[in-house]
């Protein structure tokens, strides 16, 4: 490929044909506003904000898109002349005219690229007026909520749904004025396949689209002396919370979380690395039965909720092939309310289970009904997304970063490396290569790190020798990518064990992590997950003396008949409508 020069502000410029404007002045730090533009999504030129001034034949000038618009030979560029602040002091201005005025109490006041435009641009008044468009808040959701009149039409939740997830649960709908963006059929977002996979949310620059907030629910239960509430923390939680805090991407902050839990109030604090290191050994166990009874193949993780709920909805065909096993979340919760709450002679219905997850399809996972205890008891009773969880501890006026290391609680709080790696995409899977090798080779040296499961590729596939038997591997992030997979197997590609993440980047990209999430904090989160398991004393799941207790005291064997009676599920299928 050739290249093309231009001059941007004075300053020659060489890049590929075919790159935009915008690359071209990124190429040499020179940054122009967007609103609508992400590098993941396809490039709709929306919202103008990116507008640069293009020199023309006789001295002329033309206003154009830098986020579209394709460079050319001896192109001379401007970005940032006063006519262009003006244009997009005006665009500003008008999105505002159509606008809520309620920043001060706007979930998103601090973190709302309008609101950043609006300071960048000295914006002090509201030079427009004129109708308003008016739509019913949506709330049917349990994990998010939409608020239309606070959209400004960028399309990136549009986008992200149908190219990054391939769900398709929202798109524009009507024209010019009365344009708006909905779910199919103007149905309420519980109606629609909408997985609750929350990216439309890390995609949204306002706060059209929202958590649905638990946090009154918690503090309800930590200021009643009547309950016992209990707290579990997602592996990814520990390396993103400290981008609360203003720390960048990838500061692990593991020990501190004890800390800031207790100071909380919470009672007992148990990490749900351990509820992974419980689904290794039951997953494990049933791909090792499936090895020995030739299938059926491939066997599919199901620790991500908003991957399962796409499968039933979309690839229903798929569930014989579905992992039974409980996702961590729900080991820890139903280990909580039977084996530690018969150890510790505590009435299972006094307990009040809190998971603070990276995921907002968690909020969806903990009202199943096959979630629930054989009493009618939820195994969990709020899941806190790592936003929330931010809210909470400012509004306790914890400052994590400051405080000193503490240890999780025994026995639910200890773990391994293996049940950290579930935080990124692959490392399920990994980690249960890690005791299935293991169990069915004793006698080789234990491999630890499967190279071929790593990086940010959205399809990855590889093989693996297990004694003289070859494990054909994908693991799969993103939900158009699954779908990519699924119908390749459908096809006849021929698959042994898949890992399916909703998210891209895994549960250290869901939609409940701190703003931004995007490439660059989704790969340092990674690395820092990958640095903290190959620094941690055990990195085999089986190895967890607290599990091997778990087993030996209450459980049985992994996929015993009591274990499976507690820690496995069972899915539905859905109709691909939604409803």
């Amino acid at each position: 490929m050739s290249d093309v020069n231009l001059t941007i502000n004075g300053i020659p410029v060489r890049v590929p044909t075919g790159s935009t404007l915008l690359q071209a002045a990124e190429s040499i730090s020179i940054r122009i506003p967007t609103l609508c533009y992400d590098k993941q999504l396809t490039v709709s030129g929306a919202c103008r904000m990116c507008v640069v001034e293009v020199a023309g034949p006789a001295g002329s000038t033309r206003l154009e898109p830098a986020c579209s618009y394709p460079v050319q030979e001896g192109m001379v560029v401007r970005t940032n002349t006063r006519e262009l602040r003006d244009a997009r002091r005006t665009i500003i201005e008008l999105i505002l005219a159509n606008h809520p005025r309620a920043c001060q109490t706007c979930i998103r006041n601090q973190r709302c690229d309008l609101q950043s435009a609006c300071r960048e641009y000295s914006i002090d008044k509201i030079r427009y007026e004129g109708e308003k468009r008016h739509h019913a808040i949506d709330t049917s959701s349990v994990a998010i909520t939409r608020h239309p009149d606070y959209c400004i039409l960028c399309g990136k939740c549009v986008k992200v749904c149908k190219e990054v997830q391939g769900v398709y649960a929202l798109d524009f709908v009507r024209r010019g004025f009365s344009t708006t963006v909905l779910p199919p059929f103007d149905r309420d977002l519980a109606e629609t396949v909408c997985v609750l996979c929350g990216q439309c949310l890390l995609k949204c620059p306002v706060a059209a689209i929202r958590d649905k907030s638990y946090l009154n629910k918690v503090e309800a239960a930590l200021e009643d002396p009547n309950k016992i509430v209990t707290v579990q923390v997602a592996p990814s939680v520990r390396v993103t919370i400290g981008e609360l805090f203003g720390l960048p991407p990838g500061v692990s902050l593991t020990r501190k979380l004890p800390t800031a839990l207790r100071r909380i109030g919470f009672d007992y604090v148990f990490d749900t690395d351990f509820g992974a290191d419980m689904a290794v050994m039951e997953e494990g166990h049933e791909l090792i039965g499936r090895l020995q009874a030739g299938g059926p193949f491939p066997l599919i993780t199901s620790c991500s909720p908003g991957w399962v709920k796409f499968m039933e909805h979309f690839y229903p065909e798929f569930i014989p092939n579905m992992s039974s096993a409980k996702s961590p979340q729900q080991i820890v919760g139903a280990l909580t309310k039977t084996f530690f709450a018969e150890r510790n002679r505590i009435d299972h219905k006094k307990l009040f289970n809190v998971s603070i997850m990276p995921c907002s399809a968690k909020k969806f996972e903990i009202q199943r009904p096959e979630h629930r205890l054989d009493d009618g008891t939820r195994e969990v009773d709020a899941v806190l997304t790592t936003r929330e969880f931010g809210d909470l501890l400012k509004l306790h006026e914890v400052d994590v970063p400051t405080l000193p290391d503490s240890e999780f609680d025994p026995i639910l709080g200890d773990s391994t490396g293996a049940g950290l790696m579930f935080g990124v995409t692959g490392g399920m899977m990994e980690a249960s290569l890690r005791t299935v090798a293991s169990v069915l080779d004793p006698t080789s040296h234990p491999r630890l790190e499967y190279s071929a499961l790593r990086g940010t590729g959205g399809i990855k596939r590889g093989s693996v020798l297990v004694g003289d038997r070859e494990l054909k591997l994908a693991a799969a992030h993103g939900l158009a990518n699954a779908r990519k997979v699924l119908d390749s197997i459908k096809a006849g590609e021929e698959i042994h064990f898949l890992e399916v993440m909703a998210c891209p980047g895994g549960c250290i990209g869901g939609g409940g992590q701190p703003l931004p999430t995007d490439e660059d904090s989704r790969r340092r989160r990674i690395e820092a997950m990958y640095a903290e398991d190959r620094g941690l004393p055990i990195r085999q799941s089986h190895k967890n003396p607290a599990i091997m207790t778990v087993y030996k005291e209450f459980l049985g064997e992994p996929n015993g008949e009591k274990a499976h009676h507690l820690l496995h599920t069972k899915y539905s299928a859905r109709s691909p409508r939604g409803f």
